[in-house]
């Protein structure tokens, strides 16, 4: 148990304060501050040296440097029981400093209000981190306080300890501090990176804060938790159930394909991070039962997400069918009564999200792949009609409806629409040609025969052989959209020719492993 005499605070985030000034006081404790925080102290009429008295020496550089002082540091930084130490610190007429309690300078609080790279670099806070670091390091005399949230504590200990703290506490705390001062240097250096372009830095640093410990990973005896760069997401749980790992997992893709789509109009089931059924109407009922038609049996139990709001009619089609997750963007008071009939189901509330400038990153063995996201919207200079039957304005955007849900399919991907709409989705298969019997028995499972006569497929990458487009115009498939690249493609195109297939090409594949 370590005394404590006298401690320094330096705070941007001034929030209860005032806990800690009348605890510091109860044990008699000097304190050292400066800039607004000093001037807080003694607004709250509590008894405080300034740190340019303190160090005799005035700050300077516009409040640049005011802690980066020898006596400051020294004071952290001496181990208590060196003898050397002792006889440097009372040469140079220094003191010990056994409590530290400081906050940084609001970083990410300025990315979100200013643009201005000069307000921006302002921001970047020295002193404190460096305090922070020689405290941390130093956990064995030194106590370092660094979030509000741990005043608390720190009292419960004060008191325990009758102004002093244990070692197991400051060890504690200095891990947390550490946490603090690279979770900070983690934004910046990301703040540099999107500022250079540089998307792959020689050292990537990924930081997060925990949003979640969830009760298990993707199965019981794995454990989990959901961390985000963001304070919060940005999605809001209205009603239900805790989510779960794989809750998370299906919830993220789905709203991911959802962005992808016209606003307003459209509606995904996910069922194990795959569509099990995609729409695009501007009947928001019409919608969801297009995508519910597709494959019923594969819904139940899945995960909703709506680009739109859901009302009260829509709710009352939702409850028809059991589902594990409902989302949308934003959702009426009268039907939230409604969804919660259904006592467990998880309520979700997707309106603040986004997707934009984001990275995937997929983690084994201490290694991470990191990619962009394949979100970019389709421009017609991306396709090229390569059969001599050509498309209709309708039959082109029904393919490039089919070709953007298949980059959300799991490879290999093939999907089978109709208009704007999935009519079967074939996904997961080590072999395309499988993929596709998948996506046609699906069809003819759930489709009534009469909507069969204007059926396009999409493929995620291209057909190595004739097979799987033999195999999808045989059922009924008037038109393929698939990437080029094969050393097969000119037998592709005749076979396109040879059946009156309309066929298009992509310039890019989108594989989804």
């Amino acid at each position: 148990m370590r005394k404590i005499k006298r401690a320094i605070i330096s705070l941007s985030n001034k929030q209860n304060l005032i806990s800690i000034l009348k605890t510091l006081k109860k044990y008699k404790i000097e304190i050292i501050s400066s800039g607004g925080t000093y001037k807080e102290i003694r607004k709250l009429k509590y008894r405080c040296t300034e740190i340019s008295d303190y160090t005799k020496f005035s700050e300077i550089l516009d409040g640049r440097v005011k802690t980066l002082h020898p006596k400051i540091h020294a004071g952290i930084l001496s181990k208590r029981k060196n003898k050397k130490h002792k006889k440097q610190l009372l040469v140079n007429k220094f003191e010990e400093i056994d409590l530290v309690i400081v906050n940084f300078y609001p970083f990410e609080e300025a990315l979100k209000k200013s643009k201005n790279h000069s307000k921006i670099i302002e921001n970047i806070d020295v002193g404190g981190p460096t305090m922070v670091r020689a405290a941390a390091k130093n956990y064995n005399f030194v106590t370092v306080i660094t979030k509000v949230d741990q005043y608390s504590k720190l009292i419960k200990e004060l008191n325990f300890n009758n102004g002093g703290t244990s070692l197991k506490f400051r060890q504690e705390m200095s891990e947390a501090a550490f946490f603090e001062t690279a979770y900070y240097d983690s934004v910046i250096s990301e703040y540099f990176n999107t500022l250079s372009l540089n998307k792959f830095p020689t050292r990537k640093i990924l930081y997060g804060n925990l949003i979640e410990k969830l009760r298990y990973g993707e199965n019981p005896h794995q454990s989990g938790a959901l961390y985000s760069k963001k304070k919060n997401l940005n999605i809001k749980q209205l009603s239900g159930k805790q989510l779960s790992y794989n809750n998370y997992n299906d919830i993220f893709s789905a709203i991911s394909i959802t962005k992808s789509l016209p606003r307003n109009t459209g509606t995904v089931i996910v069922k194990h991070a795959n569509p099990s059924g995609v729409s695009i109407n501007k009947d928001k009922i019409k919608s969801f039962k297009q995508a519910l038609n597709c494959d019923p049996i594969s819904a139940f139990g899945g995960i909703v997400c709506c680009n739109f709001k859901i009302n009260k009619k829509l709710a009352t089609e939702l409850n028809k069918t059991f589902f594990e997750v409902i989302i949308g963007n934003k959702i009426d008071k009268d039907a939230i009564k409604i969804l919660k009939k259904r006592k467990n189901l998880r309520i979700i509330d997707a309106l603040e999200s986004t997707s934009k400038d984001t990275q995937s990153v997929i983690s084994n063995f201490d290694n991470f792949l990191i990619q962009t996201n394949d979100d970019s919207f389709f421009s017609k200079r991306n396709f090229k009609i390569v059969s001599k039957t050509k498309p209709d304005k309708k039959t082109f955007n029904s393919l490039l409806f089919a070709f953007n849900v298949c980059r959300y399919v799991k490879s290999n991907a093939i999907v089978l629409a109709n208009d704007t709409s999935t009519v079967g989705i074939g996904s997961g298969q080590p072999s395309r040609l499988d993929s596709c019997k998948i996506a046609i028995n699906k069809m003819k499972k759930f489709q009534k025969s009469e909507n069969s006569n204007k059926i396009i497929a999409a493929s995620d990458a291209f057909f190595p052989f004739v097979d799987g487009i033999e195999t999808l115009v045989n059922s009924g498939v008037s038109a393929v959209i698939q990437p080029s690249g094969s050393i097969r493609d000119k037998e592709i195109i005749n076979f396109a020719n040879q059946t009156k297939t309309i066929l298009i090409f992509s310039k890019t594949r989108h594989f989804r492993h």
